[in-house]
């Protein structure tokens, strides 16, 4: 990781405002009170703005959604526009005054895996954040979407989709696999990198080992640029897309906000990340993760307007 910033002042009363919050919150047993709070305000507010998740539910869709009770927005999902499909299972899920904005989506199913593809080079994504292993309790929770080994001759070629993905490079780190792929147009012979950050050791359902382990993490992500402005929305998915991939958005739009307004309401932050997708951080203990993983990303991190 780069070199620290010395924490600033304002820096330091939020930090200590949201451990005071998370603190008192921990007391007896009301954290699971606090999530279960959130998650019923967030519902109220979906009912609301009466979100639908029509798309979803047609015959020739379902078998496109890995979960049947994991589906996307109407007003928000990604729409593809070449082929006979326009449907995946993702959402454009953005945070303005954080400058920042990601597709959240399923890890790919066997018939997907072209979908997804295609999204990447629609959208003009640069990274691809996966945060999941393949499989997980001896359970598919993704299709491989990505040759293994190097080189043009190995390159997946998605004819349904006129895409082709060639892998040329790979680094492996202690928590995570880094790669880069060649994605190519055929229709253009028009060609892009695309970058991929592996996270290999985060379980289902559950938390990384530690807060600097995950913030190292997102610390690669914001120095290669794949946050940036100028670049499509990095593609951010699990199994699921909420459980693992909101709370990787949650902790980075709240260290955006701490570091651009010196100061941040958590909650408040992940029920608007979930105005975009349905059901954001999944269990107790995400939410948990993320406070202590925002806490120690504002001593540790570099200012994210400048690194990312």
């Amino acid at each position: 990781m780069s070199e620290k910033r010395a924490a600033t002042p304002t820096r330091d009363n939020a930090r200590l405002k949201i451990e005071q919050e998370y603190n008192d919150k921990k007391n007896g047993s009301g954290w699971n009170r606090y999530y279960k709070e959130i998650c019923e305000i967030c519902e109220r507010g979906a009912k609301t703005q009466m979100y639908t998740t029509l798309e979803s539910d047609r015959p020739q869709n379902r078998g496109l959604n890995r979960y049947r009770d994991v589906n996307p927005y109407d007003h928000s999902r990604i729409v593809l526009k070449r082929g006979t499909i326009d449907y995946i299972n993702a959402n454009l899920v953005k945070l303005d005054r954080a400058d920042r904005q990601y597709i959240l989506t399923q890890g790919p199913l066997q018939d997907t895996v072209g979908h997804f593809w295609l999204m990447v080079w629609e959208q003009n994504s640069r990274a691809i954040l996966m945060l999941n292993k393949l499989k997980e309790k001896k359970q598919v929770k993704c299709h491989p979407y990505w040759p293994d080994q190097l080189g043009a001759n190995n390159a997946l070629n998605l004819k349904d989709v006129n895409l082709s993905v060639e892998l040329i490079r790979c680094e492996n780190y202690q928590n995570f696999v880094r790669r880069w792929f060649k994605l190519t147009d055929l229709e253009t012979n028009k060609s892009r990198e695309v970058m991929q950050f592996h996270y290999t050791t985060w379980p289902d359902f559950g938390i990384p080992s530690s807060p600097d382990a995950f913030l190292k993490f997102l610390q690669q992500v914001r120095d290669s640029g794949a946050l940036k402005e100028d670049v499509g929305p990095a593609v951010v998915h699990c199994s699921a897309g909420i459980g693992r991939s909101g709370t990787f958005c949650l902790v980075d739009c709240c260290l955006v906000l701490v570091d651009k307004y010196g100061e941040c309401n958590v909650s408040k932050v992940l029920c608007e990340l979930r105005t975009y997708r349905l059901g954001l951080i999944q269990t107790a203990d995400q939410l948990d993760f993320s406070y202590q993983a925002i806490i120690e990303g504002i001593k540790k991190l570099n200012d994210p307007i400048k690194s990312s």
